[in-house]
């Protein structure tokens, strides 16, 4: 199939550079000010001493004009040329550490930024996520931040230098020769001309280029994590078609950046040309008229300070080159540090519970004192607005009254939800995909927020529960399981960092791992890579159950848990998730009919909506939709 080479997609544009070259500059100083403005003093310095031998060749000319004529001794020329190589070395030594400190500089603002992303990243939203292409995302941790140590430690360190030394120049032309340094300027009017047009269109295209970059990024992970299901559904061609898409547009937006930014050297380097020949040109009608003599200066002053202000104009004007050069790189990065900003700007989950939960004992009299001993329990800390303090114990109780919802405002998902759950009861919900039974748990774990009505947890609004309290409470199992490079005992500590060994292989026999763990090559010490691919989804899935059972959660939800898992697998399962259910307060949202009969009531779902309730002789009895899918 054809391809377009020139998609139709959208322009990306630097929103405010000025305010985030600002923000970055911010940054640096903040933490690493010092280190840096010590770089700075040794670009200056090696700036500085780059314009030297402008003047060391005019003073050089002299000298030896004078010597040849008898005017001067030839100790003079020895002495200037020991004054140039003192000099030519502070500027290398500046040159060499200003570099060193420059690396310093830019990792160490990277490690920062990263952090602050990875920091900020924790805090978001689940909607952030679901939202948002994963590839996009790593994009900020490796593209976007590849940019911006470019830019840190190349681009800004060229800028200073280039500035400093095209106003050392400057100022030096204007005291060797003002009418010189007039011409030279209006050479520059035209570099800059030609910077304004061929830069402002290829800044465009390298904007748009870290965008692209994105978005192949996003494709190739997704190719890779669904590798499975596009060599089933034998989409590879299909896959190749898109990723020829996505590919084509970076591979045209990277060929315009570049195919106007490589054109600056040629241009920049005949225009220096043309500029060297013209003050060439104009300086020796100058000197031969006697127009750039001073008065008492030898025959030779005035070519001398020609050729000294041809070094001069090239010390000028090759800055502006490499200014010109960083300039697509200075957009880029800023292109990426917005990317980067924006990441770190998004809004963090908001948060304003103040129930928190603690461990306590029960005094005799019933009321509760905030302990660690064992024989603690979980309790509510409820403080209210006049200083007072209520604890309530964990029991499990979950009400939802009249809850509505919808993730995008517009289209309502769930539908005046009533579910009224006692402690230590197992309630099922069950329906089409789409139902609705999976907003359902992560409304209640406060991944997203109800439109209308109320979720009350113990007989407490879920609204005033710390977030991080609500979940330490409950336990969840997911049909999707991710394991996290590390043994299989820390994968499954992940749902209590405090348990100790035992607890966590007790939990892992009522889960019924405990088996399969100990014929891994070192059992629990066996270390998982790749979201544990070298384990079957059954073994993963019982991981996960485990890792919840660790967690010793007063309420679970279980998500599809046992949809991955063969039959067989499934009978084990379902005995260590019998013991584990026990005293708990438990959701289970399931497909299969048969892990659900035994719960205390079985809620049938259809387009957000509770259709039917009851338990599994009751619902039988009905002879509604319950009763037609077990009859499938």
């Amino acid at each position: 199939m054809p391809h377009n080479p020139k998609p139709a997609q959208k322009r990306y544009r630097s929103k405010n550079p000025f305010k985030t070259f600002g923000r970055l500059f911010g940054i640096i100083f903040k933490k690493h000010g010092g280190i840096f403005v010590l770089a700075i003093l040794c670009i200056l310095i090696a700036s500085v001493g780059s314009v030297y031998p402008s003047i060391m060749i005019r003073d050089l000319i002299d000298v030896i004009d004078n010597v040849v004529k008898h005017l001067a001794e030839p100790v003079e020329i020895v002495t200037l040329i020991l004054k140039s190589v003192a000099v030519f070395g502070v500027a290398i030594a500046s040159m060499l550490i200003y570099n060193q400190l420059m690396v310093i500089v830019s990792q160490s603002v990277l490690r920062d930024i990263r952090n602050e992303m990875f920091f900020k990243m924790q805090s978001l939203p689940i909607r952030y996520f679901d939202t948002h292409y994963f590839g996009d995302t790593m994009s900020h941790y490796t593209n976007d931040t590849d940019t911006l140590e470019l830019l840190i430690s190349q681009s800004v360190p060229q800028i200073i230098n280039s500035a400093t030394t095209i106003i050392t120049c400057l100022i030096i032309m204007f005291v060797f020769s003002w009418q010189l340094t007039l011409v030279v300027l209006a050479t520059v009017v035209g570099m800059f001309f030609v910077i304004r047009i061929i830069g402002g269109r290829s800044a465009r295209f390298f904007t748009e280029q870290q965008h692209a970059i994105a978005s192949v990024n996003g494709y190739v992970e997704e190719m890779i994590s669904g590798q499975k299901v596009v060599k089933v559904f034998c989409h590879e061609e299909k896959n190749e078609e898109g990723f020829n898409v996505v590919n084509d547009d970076w591979c045209y937006k990277a060929t315009s950046a570049n195919r106007l930014a490589n054109i600056f050297m040629p241009i920049m380097g005949n225009l220096a040309y043309v500029q060297y020949a013209i003050v060439a040109v104009v300086g020796g009608i100058m000197a031969a008229t006697g127009h750039l003599m001073t008065n008492g200066a030898s025959d030779a002053s005035g070519f001398a300070l020609v050729v000294a202000f041809l070094t001069l104009s090239r010390a000028f004007t090759m800055p502006i080159n490499n200014v010109s050069q960083q300039f697509n790189a200075i957009v880029m990065a800023l292109a990426g540090a917005e990317r980067i900003f924006e990441l770190i700007d998004e809004k963090p989950e908001a948060d304003d519970g103040y129930v928190t939960l603690v461990k306590a004992i029960v005094n005799e009299d019933g009321t509760f004192t905030e302990s660690d001993d064992k024989k603690a329990v979980w309790v509510w800390k409820h403080p209210h607005g006049d200083g007072t303090l209520t604890y309530t114990e964990l029991k499990g109780r979950v009400d939802l009254l009249d809850v509505d919802f919808s993730y995008d405002g517009v289209k309502q998902v769930l539908k005046n939800i009533n579910i009224y759950v006692e402690p230590g009861q197992k309630v099922a919900l069950i329906g089409k995909t789409g139902a609705g039974k999976t907003t359902i748990s992560n409304l209640i774990n406060r991944f997203y927020d109800i439109d209308d009505g109320k979720i009350r947890y113990d007989n407490i609004n879920i609204n005033k529960i710390k977030k991080a309290a609500l979940r330490k409470s409950l336990g969840v199992v997911l049909q999707d399981v991710n394991l996290f490079t590390g043994t299989v005992m820390d994968n499954i500590r992940y749902g209590n960092p405090d348990a100790t060994d035992e607890e966590v292989k007790a939990a892992a026999r009522l889960a019924h791992a405990d088996d399969f763990i100990e014929r891994l090559p070192q059992g629990y010490d066996t270390v998982l890579t790749g979201d544990g691919a070298n384990l079957s989804q059954g073994q993963r899935q019982l991981i996960s159950i485990a890792r919840v059972a660790v967690a010793d959660p007063p309420v679970m939800i279980l998500d599809e848990a046992t949809s991955s898992i063969d039959t067989r697998t499934e009978a084990l399962v379902q005995k260590g998730m019998d013991n584990l259910m026990k005293g708990r307060t438990v959701f289970v949202i399931a497909h299969r009919l048969s892990t659900i009969r035994n719960s205390d009531c079985i809620m049938v779902m259809n387009d957000g909506m509770i259709i039917e309730r009851g338990n599994h002789e009751q619902l039988m009895a009905k002879k509604g939709v319950y009763y037609s899918l077990n009859a499938k």
